[in-house]
């Protein structure tokens, strides 16, 4: 079904939504937020810019946006794919626990923060561009992957990346040798068994978006993961 949004305000917009029997294209999106939250079993597609809270809740659907999206992008998702073919804003991913989001370009900040893993559930962001600082604040869980395409000389992360991160993995296509870490963790070269774990989820990045995964995985990676389940501990116990 198509679905213009032109004039629609996001009540309206979700409301029709929700009534689809089928799939749907979005057209003239422009701003409406909460699109997609909360379903499943639908293909979506945006044309336009969403506004905040695209896909919260998402427990299935997949939602493609053919531009940029904005803040809080796949917020507490619990399964489903979410495919940005642009930048999106801050906070994305924002206590995942389930599904996919992969975007082309950048992020802004806090991207994964208090992402988590449920069960047998492994929530997965794939930044394409660069992320914003804060990346991976709090990451208790679930797969953070930055590959920093066509940032040439720049950082492919800000400025503190995984502050508090006590769960979960992230991937940096960086040597990281100007990357400031938190001394709770452990920052090191990816391994071949790293790189094996990595390929699966790039290589569908790299479908989507049409690069050559054997150029984008040529490049070395950084592996960041916490040093303990428990990194404050030592603030609240006493020794």
């Amino acid at each position: 079904m198509l679905l213009n949004a032109k004039n629609l305000n996001y009540r309206v917009l979700n409301e029709t939504l929700r009534k689809v029997d089928g799939d749907c294209n979005i057209i003239e999106c422009c701003g409406q937020r909460y699109i997609a939250a909360g379903m499943s079993d639908q293909n979506i597609t945006v044309n336009g810019i969403p506004g905040n809270a695209l896909g919260a809740y998402l427990n299935g659907a997949t939602i493609t946006v053919n531009a940029n999206a904005q803040e809080a992008v796949g917020d507490t998702m619990n399964a489903g794919k979410i495919v940005v073919h642009g930048n999106i804003g801050d906070a994305a991913g924002y206590a995942m626990r389930g599904g996919r989001i992969f975007v082309k370009g950048n992020a802004g900040y806090r991207a994964g923060i208090h992402m988590k893993a449920y069960k047998e559930k492994q929530p997965v962001m794939v930044i394409g561009g660069t992320a914003g600082s804060f990346l991976g604040e709090y990451q208790a869980g679930g797969i953070i992957i930055v590959l920093g395409l066509g940032a040439k000389e720049k950082e492919i992360v800000g400025f503190f990346p995984c502050t508090g991160m006590h769960g979960g993995k992230m991937f940096l296509r960086s040597d990281c040798r100007n990357v400031r870490f938190p001394s709770q963790v452990t920052a090191r070269t990816a391994t071949k068994s790293d790189l094996e774990e990595l390929e699966v989820y790039v290589s569908e990045y790299c479908d989507l978006f049409g690069y050559d995964i054997h150029e984008v995985l040529s490049s070395p990676f950084t592996v960041i993961t916490p040093d303990s389940k428990s990194p404050y501990k030592q603030m609240y116990v006493a020794n």
